[in-house]
């Protein structure tokens, strides 16, 4: 690639940070205060993350006081650009910001062969931070030429706090909220539960239906069937339509094969795990004691926005005890990568099931029914029921059940039960 067209796309890039930066509200992430920790760091700091979820945000706001460059490797400008390339990016770079020792590489994976020209940098004193939305890529590299010299970081879109504080919600101790605010709470719930928590939607909602229905196809389309030469696209796509109408749901290769006619059980495994790594569904092992059962039990799958769980969903009316899993799902997993915990399911022989079990180590530290009809009497005993059977089996003693709007604690089986409000516990 010619130089001048590579220094051209350092200036144009330059100019749209800095005029995003400037145009666009930001407000500071949950995660922002621990990474920033990190940001001083010699080791290369990677930030990964479904596509549009704001990492190049946080990177630039962990820069910000820095001198440092930004070159965006997903644009359409350094298409077809090739490893042997950076060296001109690099120089490039010197030329439009002058003197700098802190880089940052947006989305990463565009390149083959990236980690041996980051890895060079980095031992020549450079402190970079990548960005990358494909798991598998930036996992494969990072273990076998980055080992010991990264610092991976994990990204979602906005949770339910974040969304709230972007809107001019005052955050306040929950039992501390007017039965005004409390309403206006519960409002907000309703309005994110739909919206989700894409920064373009979130700033934008008018634009919700369009923009996610386009970020949707670009990364099946980008990132997965081209990426993977995926033949039978038509299928792939079917495949990820149904799963995304299904979230919260349990998946099985076999099913998947079955339903869809393809060759093997192998073929769905690989079909999932291309969704997976571009960050689009989370699968949710059954706990188990024995590997075994682990590896062969079904999983649930979870959507990584429920955003784009109501706009691609085919189902007449939303199916709201599902949306409310898998928000609980994704704020369970923002929380697990912040620090050190497992997340499951549970279920028996007898079909009693607990949504989510939370494990440190080895220790069972919670497990986590969502119930949001807990008014209803049937439903609240199944819930409960399966939560004590599970307790009793894993040795747990902290149980919840989250809810709607009922909350309480109740003493059942020599244990207790406590009950919390889903909009209460995302602000926990």
């Amino acid at each position: 690639m010619e130089k001048s067209r590579v220094k051209k796309a350092v200036i144009d890039q330059k100019e749209e940070i800095e005029l995003l930066s400037s145009r666009v509200r930001l407000i500071e992430r949950s995660c922002f205060e621990k990474y920033k920790a990190y940001a001083a760091s010699t080791q290369i700091k990677v930030i990964m993350g479904v596509r549009r979820s704001g990492k190049s945000i946080l990177a630039y706001q962990l820069l910000k006081d820095k001198r440092f460059a930004y070159i965006n490797l997903d644009d359409e400008k350094l298409a077809n650009i090739s490893a042997d390339d950076l060296n001109d990016v690099l120089e490039a770079c010197y030329e439009v910001y002058g003197d700098f020792k802190h880089l940052l590489l947006d989305e990463i994976q565009n390149i083959p062969g990236w980690e041996l020209f980051v890895n060079r940098l980095q031992r020549q004193g450079f402190n970079i931070i990548v960005t990358g939305s494909n798991a598998n890529l930036l996992g494969r590299e990072l273990s076998t030429h980055l080992t010991g010299r990264h610092i991976a970081l994990e990204l979602f879109p906005f949770s339910f706090k974040e969304f709230a504080i972007y809107h001019g919600t005052e955050l306040k101790a929950p039992d501390l909220l007017s039965t005004k605010e409390r309403g206006l709470m519960k409002k907000k719930l309703e309005e994110y539960m739909f919206t989700g928590g894409f920064p373009e939607v979130v700033r934008e909602p008018e634009s919700k239906k369009a923009y996610l229905q386009s970020l949707y196809s670009d990364i099946l389309n980008k990132d997965i069937i081209v990426r993977h030469k995926i033949r039978f696209s038509k299928t792939f796509k079917e495949i990820a339509n149904s799963l995304m109408s299904n979230a919260a749901s349990h998946v099985s290769f076999n099913k998947l094969k079955n339903s869809f006619n393809l060759k093997s059980a192998h073929t769905a495994s690989n079909y999932m795990s291309f969704l997976e790594e571009s960050f689009l569904f989370f699968l949710v092992p059954r706990f188990s004691f024995k590997a075994k059962e682990r590896a062969i039990a079904s999983r649930k799958i979870y959507s990584i926005d429920t955003g784009i769980m109501d706009t691609l969903s085919v189902n007449f009316s939303p199916n709201i005890g599902k949306i409310y899993e898998n928000m609980v799902f994704l704020e369970l997993a923002r929380r697990s990568s912040m620090g050190q915990s497992e997340i499951y399911y549970w279920q028996d022989a007898y079909q009693n099931e607990v949504d989510f079990v939370v494990k440190e180590g080895r220790e069972i530290k919670e497990l986590i029914q969502v119930c949001y009809d807990a008014g209803n009497y049937d439903t609240k005993k199944r819930e409960v029921t399966a939560l004590l059977k599970s307790a009793k089996e894993l040795k747990c003693g902290k149980l919840t059940v989250i809810t709607n709007d009922y909350e309480a604690e109740e003493a059942a089986d020599g244990g207790k039960v406590k009950f919390v409000p889903l909009w209460k516990w995302l602000l926990e």
